[in-house]
């Protein structure tokens, strides 16, 4: 008798250079152990928001989209939310895709890595690392969570020899210490497997998504970060002998 797997998604769209490489199906998954103040999906942090879906729908509607992408260099992508809070969900939609001939990315913070099986990381073709900051007191003012298992994240990943693109998203204020991009450029730079790193300077286009939850978004007076302070925090990743975009 053949197991359905299905799971909880917001969810899908196409995006081009955000996501991974070319253009991608991009899967939003529903569920996040952690409550980042600058969150953009607030409305991906519960399960019981999602729609059920299973693999075969799921996969069913990225056939839709296979030429198109793959004609563009692209993939499928797993987002959220964190994907990793579904991994028996998302490592057979990575399966499915890998099989198919897909290329694969999972976007994880990485604060649920331990849930990633070798089996799923052997099925994925890069890993979207968020890290939010290289500062414990930091992180966990940020986010909620601890630092800890992202970085034994990334390190299995470097062991593993997974490709890796970090993300991180630069607040004013919150992540342009100095002394914290420098650390984390210098661990970044201990791992083999660090393709780019991805300065995003953070945005408030998900304000309104506060706004209908009837939540108050927790850094709308934060001001977003000048083309200065990226420079110089990209400058810093640079000196490490980092891709620094």
């Amino acid at each position: 008798m053949k197991t359905v797997t299905s799971g909880r998604i917001h969810s899908w769209d196409l995006s081009t250079g955000v996501d991974g490489p070319g253009t991608r199906f991009a899967l939003f998954v529903n569920g996040c152990p952690l409550r980042c103040l600058y969150c953009a999906n607030p409305d991906t942090w519960h399960m019981r928001d999602g729609r059920e879906a299973t693999v075969d729908e799921v996969m069913a509607e990225i056939d839709k989209y296979r030429a198109f992408v793959t004609t563009a260099g692209g993939g499928v992508t797993i987002t959220g939310g964190e994907p990793l809070l579904q991994p028996a969900f998302t490592g057979a939609v990575l399966r499915r895709c890998k099989e198919s001939g897909l290329h694969t990315a999972l976007d994880t913070s990485g604060f649920l890595g331990a849930r990633a099986t070798d089996e799923l990381l052997a099925d994925t073709d890069l890993v979207l690392l968020d890290i939010k900051s290289f500062d414990i007191g930091t992180y966990r003012k940020l986010t909620g969570g601890e630092l800890a298992p992202t970085l034994n994240f990334a390190t299995r990943l470097d062991r593993l020899e997974t490709p890796v693109w970090i993300r991180y998203v630069l607040v004013p204020g919150w992540t342009d210490d100095e002394r914290a991009v420098a650390g984390l450029g210098a661990f970044l730079a201990g791992l083999r497997n660090v393709q780019r790193v991805d300065v995003l300077p953070f945005h408030k286009l998900g304000a309104h998504k506060y706004d209908a939850l009837g939540i108050p978004f927790p850094l709308r007076d934060t001001p977003v970060p000048d083309p200065d302070l990226a420079a110089r925090v990209r400058g810093q990743f640079r000196e490490y002998g980092l891709r620094a975009l």
